[in-house]
């Protein structure tokens, strides 16, 4: 799934709407100290009053908001799992009555459980709903309805809350003129902040994928790779901070620690040339020949096929692994890389960097960038002065 297709579908969750129709929502409650299930209840989303069901919706989009390979994770089921949750979700789409709905979500609650302690009690939440896709846009000049044709998705979403407790709070009570201590024993569902999440099947330019699922951890970076390999039976997901990792890594054994800004600047030009240039559904990927063409071709010496295999091997042992390629650069409509100095902490976008300059100047060490116009700060524009002469007579008054 990419962000356009993640992006179709939450935009569908809102109360009322008529491209997406939930069947029904399952609730589970599990307490903390004993891992058990306390309580559970399914009944038709419909059913519920529109408050709670505004409630669910947000909840539900939180889910699928984030940034792949950041929160949002595609992942490929393993391949002959016992008990496979590729297999129970399946049969849970396609089962017809409640109770075989039911029985196929506490199968996966019970992995949830299982070698599993939580902290505050949880709340774990199915809907199984089906999202249509209109083929075509409405014609004002047509009386034909653009929902007469639609690519119908139906799918099953997981959303997992933690409980809070009530807040104590002292009351004043207008009618026997006292203060009462506010005294509330139910739990609060935190429905804001989910803790983790999936969508299945992953839905790809109306396509629904039963080989892959989409993932939501709770916060961006922090995966649960209990949920990922023993709840899911996903393979292992790579964020784009490791992909990132891996690459400079890789970088650096072949150009070595130092490295100049005009080089670096031509080895991210290239990737993300790669990247606006690829036409695939996919995201380009990059093996060890694509990092050694980026790295010759942004003047990198001494590089060869072998050197960048062998840096592959060495950093993450596998000379075969592929980097997804929007994962390594920066993003090129921001100002994504600092520049940390002593004095002070700069920001400049990728195709800036070629303007930054580490040089020496009268013995010393400056960091200089390249400006087409005069500089402002705090309102004031900058006198234009002649640095190497400056530096040479501040030389002289220390002699």
């Amino acid at each position: 799934m990419n962000k356009k297709d993640i992006a179709n579908i939450k935009k569908q969750f809102k109360v009322n709407n008529d491209l997406l129709y939930i069947h029904e929502i399952f609730n589970v409650y599990i307490m903390k100290e004993s891992s058990d299930i306390y309580h559970h209840q399914s009944m038709p989303f419909d059913l519920l009053e529109e408050e709670q069901q505004e409630l669910f919706m947000n909840n539900f989009k939180k889910v699928l908001t984030g940034q792949l390979d950041e929160k949002l994770f595609e992942l490929t089921f393993q391949k002959d799992v016992e008990n496979s949750s590729q297999l129970i979700l399946h049969q849970g789409l396609l089962s017809q009555g409640t109770e075989e709905w039911k029985e196929q979500m506490l199968k996966l609650v019970e992995k949830m459980l299982k070698d599993k302690q939580y902290e505050m009690d949880i709340v774990v939440t199915f809907i199984r709903a089906e999202f249509r896709n209109p083929t075509k846009k409405r014609s004002e000049e047509s009386d034909e309805s653009s929902h007469d044709t639609v690519y119908s998705h139906p799918f099953i979403l997981c959303s997992m809350n933690q409980t809070q407790d009530p807040k104590k709070e002292l009351l004043f009570d207008y009618v026997q003129k006292e203060f009462k201590y506010n005294i509330v024993v139910d739990p609060v569902i935190n429905l804001q902040k989910p803790i983790s999440g999936f969508l299945f099947p992953a839905i790809t330019d109306n396509a629904s994928d039963v080989n892959h699922i989409l993932y939501s951890s709770g916060k961006a970076y922090e995966l649960d790779y209990h949920f990922i390999e023993e709840v899911l039976n996903a393979e292992e997901a790579v964020t784009a901070q490791e992909d990132k990792i891996v690459f400079e890594e890789v970088i650096r054994k072949v150009a070595g620690d130092q490295i100049n800004t005009s080089t670096l600047s031509s080895v991210y030009e290239e990737v993300n040339r790669v990247v606006e240039e690829s036409e695939e559904e996919e995201p380009p990927k990059l093996d060890y020949k694509d990092v050694e063409q980026v790295l010759k071709s942004s003047g990198v010496k001494d590089t060869e096929p072998e050197k960048v295999q062998e840096a592959f091997k060495t950093v993450i042992d596998d000379e075969s692994y592929e980097l997804k390629a929007s994962n390594v650069v920066p993003k090129y409509n921001s100002k994504s890389i600092k520049i940390k100095t002593k004095v002070a902490d700069i920001s400049v976008s990728p195709q800036d960097l070629k303007y930054v300059r580490q040089t020496q100047l009268g013995g010393k060490l400056c960091l200089m960038i390249e400006v087409e116009e005069n500089t402002v700060i705090e309102g004031f524009e900058m006198i234009p002065e002649t640095l190497l002469k400056k530096v040479e007579d501040e030389g002289e008054d220390e002699g």
